[in-house]
């Protein structure tokens, strides 16, 4: 039986479970990987305190912490938290047992729960993208920018994700054309303004809808459709970055909290409450309108301290 059960492993996860640890609550993490989203990223700039980090790098420092707490800590990992229900509960909810369930098919009890499991990849859902998957299509500029060397590259989306696809592709590609749904980009100003700058960025063409990605055995252009006046037209690339955001890993626990439109876990941003006593939520899982890794290693902290409030409330 334990204290509490964080699942994820990235910025607030890990955060929770240094804060749980330090306050001697018998604590499990169970997580697919460490790091989170950013362990694709190769040059972390707004990390406090390094000026310049891998996302690699970040996860591993991340993962050394929490395991500075061997006698505190069990950690499950890789192991994917797929299911939470609950135990002996009283008619207010309150002094649940909570029952995790794993994709290996073991099951953790523990009496408060702290979710912190992210976000994917979203995907556009058009034709050709799920058939050219890994023949053209990627989600990943850092892994693979350097497969489209000398290549004519569209990226999709204009927020900081398709912002730094773009610049780790400039050392490679030979043009790289952006595509945004709305009128302006909203990436940050700062990183706008430096791939404004380099030749290869052939082109930002904004209020348009990626339609189809046609190709043969690899991506040969994309169909895009102007918002404005519905005209539809082909752009030949080689290579398609989709960057439109993600998806919250919130379906193991649609069936205790309340979610969003999007599917959100909503909280109480003052103490990372769910609408369920005894469960928390911090980071990208949530509704917390900034994405972001201070955020969400700083709300794991504020989670991790509610969780233990409660346990002191419900002793």
């Amino acid at each position: 039986m334990y204290d509490v059960i964080i699942i994820g492993g990235g910025p607030a996860g890990c955060a929770a479970t240094v804060y749980t640890a330090r306050k001697k609550l018998k604590t499990l993490l169970i997580t697919e990987s460490f790091g989170g989203q950013s362990i694709v990223s190769d040059d972390v700039q707004n990390w406090i305190g390094e000026k310049h980090i891998s996302g690699f790098d970040l996860a591993k420092k991340m993962e050394d912490h929490v395991r500075n707490f061997p006698t505190d800590v069990d950690i499950k990992a890789p192991e994917l938290a797929v299911g939470i229900k609950t135990l002996n509960c009283q008619p207010d909810k309150q002094n649940c047992i909570f029952e995790v369930i794993s994709d290996k098919g073991n099951k953790y009890e523990g009496k408060t729960i702290i979710l912190t499991a992210g976000a994917r990849r979203r995907k556009l859902g058009i034709p050709g993208e799920k058939e050219f998957d890994g023949k053209g299509v990627a989600y990943c500029s850092t892994c693979d920018a350097p497969l489209f060397a000398e290549k004519k590259v569209a990226v999709v989306g204009g927020g900081n994700a398709g912002l730094e696809a773009v610049q780790d592709l400039f050392p490679y590609a030979e043009e790289i054309y952006l595509l945004e749904y709305s009128e302006k980009l909203k990436g940050d100003p700062i990183t706008q303004e430096e791939i404004k700058k380099n030749p290869k960025l052939k082109e930002i063409i904004f209020n348009t809808e990626t339609v189809r990605v046609n190709g043969d055995k690899f991506v040969t252009g994309l169909i895009y459709k102007n918002r404005l006046s519905g005209e539809e037209k082909e752009l030949k690339v080689e290579g398609v970055f989709i960057e439109i955001g993600s998806v919250p890993n919130s379906e193991m626990a649609k069936y205790l909290v309340e979610l969003d439109k999007w599917g959100q876990v909503k909280i109480d941003s003052k103490y990372a409450t769910t609408s369920y006593p005894g469960i928390f939520a911090a980071g990208d899982v949530t509704d917390d309108p900034f994405k972001q890794n201070n955020i969400s290693m700083g709300d794991g902290v504020k989670a991790a301290l509610s969780a233990y409030a409660y346990l002191l409330q419900n002793k």
